[in-house]
């Protein structure tokens, strides 16, 4: 009877590595498998990946091109930002009233500086586009303070009304 000596020692620990590695070599190979955001599942090496962390800006700024929520972006930083845009004096003595297919309607707070924004019309658009964008404001509408309306109220009287006493 011929019995193989048990292996001890350091045969014993060479078998287990070879045959640890035998069964390595013959499974299957796991690929990256992505999954439905088109993300790496799995660990991730020391360069950069899709799952870092991203600056909040960045990602609404994709976020925005995606949607294709530039141009309103940009209308709406017209009337949130109006002061930055136009300019503290010009900005404390009108306000922005209504933005239509590229036609910005600017209300004055006397007709003496509605007179000084329409001289001022291109400069105003040129200030516009540099801050928001070309093409977002094409055309300026300034008028004066809306007149108060005489129509109607508590003491309404039928008549001439107030037509007879300006002059």
């Amino acid at each position: 009877m011929s019995e193989k000596p048990d292996k001890s020692g350091p045969e014993l620990a060479r078998a287990a590595v070879e045959a640890a590695l035998a069964k390595h070599r013959s499974a299957p190979r796991r690929k990256s498998v992505i999954d439905g955001g088109g993300r790496r599942r799995g660990y991730t090496g020391p360069g950069p990946d899709p799952r870092d962390p991203q600056l909040f800006g960045t990602v609404l700024e994709r976020l925005m091109k995606q949607r294709g929520w530039q141009r309103p972006t940009s209308e709406a930083r017209i009337f949130g930002e109006w002061e930055k845009v136009v300019g503290a004096d010009i900005a404390a003595h009108s306000r922005p009233i209504k933005l239509e297919d590229g036609e910005l309607t600017i209300e004055a707070e006397s007709t003496a500086w509605a007179t000084q924004l329409r001289m001022l019309a291109a400069k105003l658009l040129a200030g516009i586009a540099r801050e928001v964008g070309h093409n977002v404001v094409k055309r300026l509408h300034i008028h004066g303070p809306a007149t108060p309306s005489w129509g109607s109220g508590p003491r309404r009287v039928r008549g001439r009304g107030p037509r007879d006493t300006y002059g």
